[in-house]
Order: C-alpha cells, then structure tokens, then sequence
C-alpha cells in the first residue's frame, strides 16, 4: 500500500474509533487501558494529540519531560486527558483527515497506532472492536519489521505466527496461529489475545 493508502485506513479507525468511544458510560472512561498506568481516556487523549503534534511541540514536551521520549509521550497525554469525555470524542474525529505526524513517524505508524490503541481501550472493557484485514495486516507489517519500541521478532524468535483470517505469516518455529488482529497485539508486546491463539506456540505462550 502506498502512502495516501494507508491514511485512508487511518482515518477510518479515527472516524470508527470516535463513533465507538461516544457512547462510553461515564465511568469507562477512567478505566485502566492495557497501557500500564493509562486509563481509557489518556489513551483517547494521545490518538488525538499524535494527529496535532508539530515540530515545536514534540520539543516543547521534550524539554518538559527531560528529554525521554517514553515519558513525553505519556504525559502529555494525562495532561490533556482530564477533560469531559465529550471533548476527547471530538478531538479524535477532528483528527480525521490529518496527515500531520510525530517527527520520525510514517503513515504506517500512525495507521499501527490507532489500531493497536483502539484494542488497549476496548478489550480490559469487554468491548469488540472489529478492525479490517487491510488495516491489521498493515499495521502488523509495520510491527514486525521495525525494532523499537517493540523488537517483535527478537520477544518471539522460535515461533511461526500465522494469520487464519487472512493472509499474513512470520517468524520461523512453533507455531502460533489465530485472527491477525490478536496476532498484532501479541506483536505489540499485549497479551490480551492470547487465549485466541492455537498451536504447539500459543501453548508455549500460555504456560509462560
């Protein structure tokens, strides 16, 4: 896919994402993510912040979190998240259409954001958040073959992860197969969606 492709996807998962999140009761807002140490709305909160960074803020945060970027990243998000829910919802679907991006990030990045964010909200609330084997595969081409933050192929060398939804395959080994979008979190480093997988790996991962 090219760029202009995967934005489109991307605006997608923002517009989708916001329609799901508008009818959140009050209190799932302040639930725990999967993201340790954020709750659903810091993780709403830093979808739509990515999509309106510039140069100059990245640095201003920067300076302000002492230059870690783990750290700049989550707290610029509490910072603007305690706001009403209201305002977060519309702040995500403002961000549909922008093509702005973090300093160093693609399309591919903002697209593997989104999805894999919209799951950390969704799944410790019980939610499904069906997501298309365009997007799921895309992003997941972007986990595995990047290092950090994830270093998917060194957390899961000795396994063969296999899409049966779609057609995506990685990693040389046990094998692990199931949805793509559980196979993508798993990837992410998420062991939410776990038990959705199968085989002689899943196992592995299960008893580990």
């Amino acid at each position: 896919m090219d760029s202009e492709e995967l934005w489109q996807l991307v605006d997608v998962e923002r517009r989708t994402l916001a329609d799901q999140l508008v009818h959140l009761p009050a209190e799932s807002w302040d639930h725990p993510s999967l993201c340790a140490g954020w709750r659903v709305r810091d993780v709403a909160a830093h979808l739509a912040l990515a999509a309106a960074f510039s140069f100059g803020t990245v640095f201003t945060e920067l300076v302000r979190a002492r230059g870690g970027m783990n750290r700049m990243i989550r707290d610029s998000a509490i910072r603007r998240a305690d706001v009403p829910p209201e305002r977060l919802v519309a702040a995500l679907r403002a961000s549909v259409g922008s093509r702005q991006r973090p300093v160093g990030t693609n399309s591919a990045d903002r697209l593997l954001d989104v999805v894999i964010h919209g799951q950390d909200i969704a799944l410790p609330l019980g939610l499904e958040r069906p997501v298309p084997a365009a997007s799921a595969v895309g992003a997941l081409e972007r986990v595995w073959e990047r290092g950090y933050p994830f270093h998917a192929r060194r957390r899961l060398a000795g396994l063969r992860l296999v899409a049966d939804d779609t057609d995506w395959s990685g990693g040389e080994g046990a094998l692990v197969e199931g949805p793509v979008t559980a196979l993508l979190m798993l990837a992410a480093g998420r062991t939410a969606t776990v038990a959705r997988l199968h085989g002689e790996g899943a196992e592995r991962l299960l008893a580990s």
